[in-house]
């Protein structure tokens, strides 16, 4: 008989490595050959299992004896089921549970029992022109599916944060050959100076317990045919309180830790800190170097018409199973009532809207003023005009040509040129300088722009 042995990389031999590839294995002796799939077979109790086996010959017309012995890893050896050609003698113990059908030599066990884990041997013999046989072990593994596992704390009232310790059991009612992992918050969780797992890992310690540890803790249970997983739990972790603040509605707020309220506004208070269980809340009031209660609960209503201009006041909280407590202290000034801060207000908004209202007032005046310049400049110059004497009209537009008058320099816009009733004839000699600069070819003509720029030494 011969039997191929695969070495896997690491050194183990290929009866551990069953599940991860397929084996085959050859028994030959003279003319017959065994071949099976596998060396390894897995096994379900209360399932059939069968054994595959192949045999081949050389010659014919000749008498086959097939034999199925069995070892546990208690016992010795034990006959299950010979047949010889076609005539089967099972045992008389365990025939009423092992199958033959000649000339296929495969074992058929139904159903699987946990007394079936053990050694197989097959041996087929043939008689012809001389004795030959050959034989080739199996091995089965049967196993019983992992039932849902379950995880119990310790101690199950809950533990003290810094004091006490917990234990988290995971245990399984049904499954063989079980293995066990946990897993934190879904993922795998591993040991540190705090958390120790038993030989098995059927059992986490944590020792002692921090609020850290209050996470979501599953077990996960397996052996070679099956899976479970457990329904997460917490262990109750008793801690706190920690991040003690009061908090007010943000308009009172003006500095950290200070509130100003106005005299007859009703005005509240929040305490809140982090804690399990939770936490026992007590205000105070501090005036004249006493403290004094005043109210119990995590929220405080205050009337601050009958509070002092400038309070103190003190949260204290207070942990009745971890027995630490805490406070934070905070200061009322009273200020405007609302009445007033409302009227304040509306003051200041009609002062704002008197001075928009001024302000567009003039921005509108000016654009009108350029507006009446551009589109009617006649009306404009027509009543400047009126509105001055000849003597004045011509004295303003004397130019002398060795000394030019700074006065006349700029931009003239004539209009119309008067009709001769309306003021008194000028003499020649008077407009004869004027003639020199303006020249009238046409007394109704409007004239666009006359400058006269002074002469600079």
């Amino acid at each position: 008989m011969g039997r191929d042995v695969f070495m896997h990389s690491s050194g183990r031999t290929a009866h551990f490595l069953l599940f991860e590839i397929w084996i085959l294995a050859i028994g030959t002796c003279g003319t017959v050959t065994i071949t099976v799939p596998t060396e390894l077979i897995l096994g379900i109790v209360g399932q059939p299992l069968l054994l595959p086996v192949n045999y081949s010959t050389e010659t014919k017309d000749q008498d086959i004896q097939i034999t199925w012995t069995f070892q546990s890893h208690s016992s010795g050896s034990m006959l299950l089921i010979t047949a010889i050609n076609n005539t089967l003698t099972p045992d008389m113990e365990h025939g009423h549970r092992f199958f033959l059908s000649p000339p296929s030599a495969t074992l058929l066990i139904n159903p699987v029992e946990l007394c079936d884990d053990g050694e197989y041997t097959i041996k087929v013999t043939v008689a012809g022109e001389k004795l030959t046989s050959a034989s080739q072990q199996l091995t089965v593994h049967v196993n019983v599916p992992v039932s849902k596992p379950v995880v119990h704390s310790d101690p199950a009232w809950g533990a003290v944060e810094y004091v006490d310790n917990a234990t988290l059991t995971c245990t399984v009612s049904e499954g063989t050959k079980v293995i066990y992992q946990w897993l934190k918050d879904g993922k795998p969780f591993r040991t540190s100076t705090r958390h120790i797992f038993s030989a098995d890992n059927k059992m986490l310690f944590i020792s002692p317990v921090l609020k850290d540890d209050l996470c979501n803790y599953t077990c996960v249970a397996k052996n070679p045919i099956s899976v479970n997983e457990s329904e997460p739990i917490a262990p109750n972790i008793y801690y706190g309180p920690y991040d003690l603040m009061v908090k007010s509605e943000p308009r009172f707020k003006i500095s950290e830790g200070v509130f100003a309220v106005g005299k007859g506004e009703p005005v509240w208070f929040k305490c809140s800190a982090n804690s399990n269980p939770p936490n026992v809340y007590s205000w105070f009031q501090k005036a004249n170097n006493k403290t004094t209660p005043i109210h119990r609960g995590p929220v405080l209503n205050i009337r601050s018409e009958k509070v002092p201009e400038k309070a103190d006041y003190m949260c204290c909280v207070y942990n009745n199973i971890t027995g630490k407590r805490d406070e934070t202290q905070f200061t009322v000034i009273l200020s405007a009532t609302g009445k007033e801060r409302q009227k304040q207000k509306g003051s200041s908004l009609h002062s704002l809207v008197i001075i928009v209202g001024l302000s567009l007032t003039l921005i509108a005046c000016i654009l009108l003023y350029f507006l009446l310049r551009r589109y009617f400049p006649r009306k404009v110059i027509t009543k400047e005009r009126n509105y001055r004497t000849p003597t004045d009209y011509i004295r303003a537009h004397q130019v002398s040509d060795q000394e030019p008058s700074v006065e006349d320099c700029g931009i003239y816009e004539f209009v119309a040129v008067p009709e001769p009733a309306d003021f008194p004839q000028v003499p020649p000699d008077k407009l004869s300088t004027v003639y020199d600069i303006i020249r009238v070819p046409d007394i109704h003509t409007v004239y666009d722009v006359i400058c006269q720029t002074p002469k600079t030494s």
